[in-house]
């Protein structure tokens, strides 16, 4: 991946989000990284395997992990594992080869917010990194069907829970649209409301679902499916 040209003026300047790249290729790495300095994203720090991987981001504590699954003799599954282990807040972006299902799969239940094969173009990598700096899950078209598939299953399996909570329609509503990727601005827009609105019916429903991020809600959406389109974000 190399980059495609300057960043023009216009765009926004992206420093907010720092980033940290894992790969085991040293040109990929660096390539990578550049492209996502040239636009104006955060480059904190590269790590070549999985144990680096884990020391550096707990010195940087970078907001987006990129992470390479094939890492050598650690994979980039432990090493997602062990970073949220330690830093529940950072995000992680699995930009991979492989499109396997059973890796696309094992890296989401390690914690990965979004899945990327590398023949991805640098500005759906950026894209893909702003959105999982946000906390949306961000998927290569075609995964996001099989993830949703694995939760429904999982959440299909006798457990003997308690009823959920019950939501209002509009929280309901809310939580749909947030599951589809859009932002509380879009929402907003959608349902004639401000965004401070549409974020209050978020922060409700955290608090009755008693869960802590936009992650964890858009999974609970997944699970009570409520999100039958749910992939990659639209633009609308």
């Amino acid at each position: 991946m190399t980059g495609t040209g300057r960043r023009q003026q216009a765009e926004p300047v992206d420093t907010a989000i720092t980033v940290m790249v894992v790969d085991d290729h040293p040109i990929w790495r660096e390539g990578v990284a550049r492209d996502l300095t040239e636009r104006g994203v955060d480059v904190v720090a590269t790590a070549p395997d999985a144990d680096a991987a884990v020391r550096i981001a707990l010195a940087v504590r970078p907001r987006v992990v990129l992470m390479d699954l094939n890492l050598g003799a650690t994979s980039g599954v432990t090493a997602i594992a062990g970073i949220l282990e330690k830093l529940p807040d950072t995000r992680v972006l699995v930009l991979s080869a492989s499109g396997e299902h059973t890796d696309v799969l094992e890296a989401v239940k390690a914690g990965a917010t979004g899945y990327l094969v590398k023949s991805a173009g640098v500005e759906e990598l950026l894209a893909a990194v702003r959105r999982t700096a946000e906390g949306f899950p961000v998927f290569t078209p075609g995964l996001a069907g099989l993830v949703l598939g694995e939760y429904r299953r999982l959440a299909g399996e006798p457990a003997g829970a308690e009823e959920p909570p019950v939501l209002t329609e509009r929280e309901t509503e809310v939580l749909r649209l947030v599951a589809k990727g859009l932002t509380a601005r879009q929402i907003g827009e959608r349902l004639g409301v401000s965004h401070r609105t549409v974020e209050s019916h978020v922060q409700n429903t955290l608090r009755k679902l008693q869960l802590h991020n936009r992650v964890q809600l858009v999974r609970y959406a997944i699970e009570q499916g409520l999100a039958d389109d749910w992939g990659s974000p639209g633009t609308s």
